[in-house]
């Protein structure tokens, strides 16, 4: 890792370097375009990625509590229809992109975007206004979706039209960041405002699931106010003007994208070459990765989020490291092996997630067992509740409690559903083997999310250039990626046996790519793109 890093500050230090050699306007413009579209696109990854760092949450409000499995898998599906509209918002952005300009296409996605984020942040829960909730988060989620099947190509576009051929994949690997990083943020001002709460722990982990968890939604119009202050300040890339100058930007770019052979054939070989393959491991990596930390190894709330973070911090340079060995060595081999790390190695790094966070055949130490119960009597309702909560400490160092709530006494009332909750605490050597753990799956993210901004950008021409790289983009990612959380989370509900069975989606995908990639794609760099 520090040699990494290190190889990073020497990057940094040529950049800098070159640009000190260069006049102040040119100076000033890379920084002007890296900064506004970096910040843009990670207010909009964080904005998209708040609903599913709280789905747990999100789930016990905004559905019916009877069945908490169907309310998180209802929650995922919801989740995931976000991610299938993106390609609908590529094709409808990306078509104004190519025809009216990159800079103000994606300033509306980003207006959107935070509207939409903002407004989920009010909407009275399930008990207040019963299944018009889950309907209204619907569609603000498809909204945000939309928006953000527009962002993306516009700013890896608009940054690779600034970018000097032999820098390209330097260059947008900066925006590469911003998913990962949008994710970290989110995960960051969830726990800040959890905490925040109150003073006691206990009150304000109540608290935050009570209303407290809207805070980050509605965090979200100051950063979008930032980020249309900065982006407003942005010229229109300078390819993008002189091609509307000429009067050669497309009349019809969808049609051109869609109905020409050769534009057709590149978004298919993208799409299934790359794009799709690049989506799964992502969302497996950091999103599937959390939900089977908290939802299958049972680790507490804050430390799956904690572990995430961690994991993250180290390996978010890398994408960088990535990118700009991407000018050098080529990027289809770097994107490829990416995939082969996921193939090979996500079942047994799951599998020693599941061993590091066993109590399988393990000694409670009695003296340190605690169990409290307490009676909640009847009100309104015929029935009192008993919540039995108990907390053992294993030989291992984990510390487990289980909370069991149920029914003490009934008068002709429905018995409600036994709840059952049980969530671990790591100590400190199986907290960082599990960092250690996430951190290897989002190597494989950088590794095949790097290079490929500057790769999908580099497959087609100018005028049509932000619809066709966003469609295979949005596909891969928002249809084949998006619904990884929901399949895998889905496939274990139904397989029950296996533990590992919802691996098989991503490792099935990833495998069919890394195939047609390895035999279609090409491995040039640095092609031009003033075209």
């Amino acid at each position: 890792m520090l040699l990494i890093y290190f190889y990073l500050q020497s990057l940094l230090i040529s950049l800098f370097k070159s640009i000190a050699m260069s006049t102040i306007s040119e100076k000033s413009l890379i920084r002007k375009v890296i900064f506004a579209s970096s910040v843009g696109t990670l207010i909009e990854w964080y904005d998209f990625y708040i609903f599913g760092s709280l789905a747990p949450i999100i789930a016990a409000q905004f559905f019916p509590k009877t069945n908490p499995t169907a309310a998180l898998l209802s929650t995922l599906a919801t989740f995931a229809a976000g991610f299938i509209v993106r390609p609908f918002g590529a094709l409808v952005f990306g078509r104004l992109g190519d025809k009216v300009g990159r800079k103000y296409t994606f300033l509306l996605t980003l207006v959107l975007m935070g509207g939409s984020t903002f407004a989920i942040g009010l909407i009275p829960g399930y008990e207040q206004i019963g299944f018009l909730a889950p309907i209204l988060v619907l569609v603000l989620r498809l909204i945000q979706g939309l928006a953000l099947g527009g962002e993306y190509g516009g700013a890896a576009t608009y940054v690779a039209e600034h970018a000097p051929d032999h820098r390209r994949g330097f260059y947008t690997s900066w925006i590469q960041t911003t998913a990962t990083l949008g994710l970290l943020l989110s995960l960051g001002i969830i726990l800040f405002t959890r905490k925040s709460m109150a003073a006691d722990p206990a009150d304000s982990i109540k608290a935050f699931e009570a209303w407290g968890w809207r805070i980050p939604f509605w965090f979200s119009v100051v950063l979008v106010g930032m980020s249309v202050y900065i982006r407003m300040k942005m010229h229109e890339s300078p390819l993008f003007s002189k091609l509307k100058s000429e009067g050669k930007t497309s009349l019809n770019p969808i049609k051109e994208s869609l109905t020409h052979r050769s534009n057709l054939k590149m978004v298919l070989i993208a799409l299934f070459g790359a794009a799709m393959g690049q989506g799964v491991v992502w969302y497996t990596g950091q999103f599937y990765a959390q939900t089977f930390l908290e939802n299958t190894c049972k680790i507490d709330f804050e430390q799956t989020r904690t572990i995430l973070i961690c994991a993250i911090v180290f390996a978010t340079p890398l994408f960088i490291f990535f990118g700009n060995l991407s000018d050098k060595v080529g990027r289809k081999w770097i994107i490829m092996l990416g995939l082969l790390g996921a193939v090979l190695m996500y079942r047994p790094i799951y599998r020693q997630m599941l061993n590091v966070t066993s109590t399988e055949n393990m000694m409670v130490d009695s003296a340190k067992t605690q169990i409290q119960s307490v009676l909640t009597p009847a009100k309104e309702k015929n029935y009192g509740l008993q919540t039995v909560t108990s907390t053992y400490h294993y030989d291992n160092g984990i510390t487990e409690k289980k909370v069991h709530v149920d029914t003490l006494y009934t008068s002709g009332a429905e018995k409600p559903q036994l709840i059952e909750k049980t969530s671990k605490q790591m100590p400190t050597d199986r907290y960082w083997i599990l960092v250690g753990l996430i951190f290897l799956q989002i190597l494989f993210v950088t590794m095949s999310y790097g290079p490929i901004a500057a790769f999908l950008v580099e497959m087609f021409p100018t005028k049509i250039r932000y619809t066709s790289m966003s469609l295979p983009y949005h596909l891969g990612n928002g249809v084949f990626g998006g619904l990884t959380p929901f399949i895998a989370v889905l496939m274990g509900t139904i397989y029950t046996t296996d533990k590992l069975v919802g691996l098989w989606y991503p490792i099935s995908v990833a495998t069919l790519c890394l195939i047609i990639g390895s035999l279609y794609l090409n491995n040039k760099t640095n092609n031009n793109v003033n075209d």
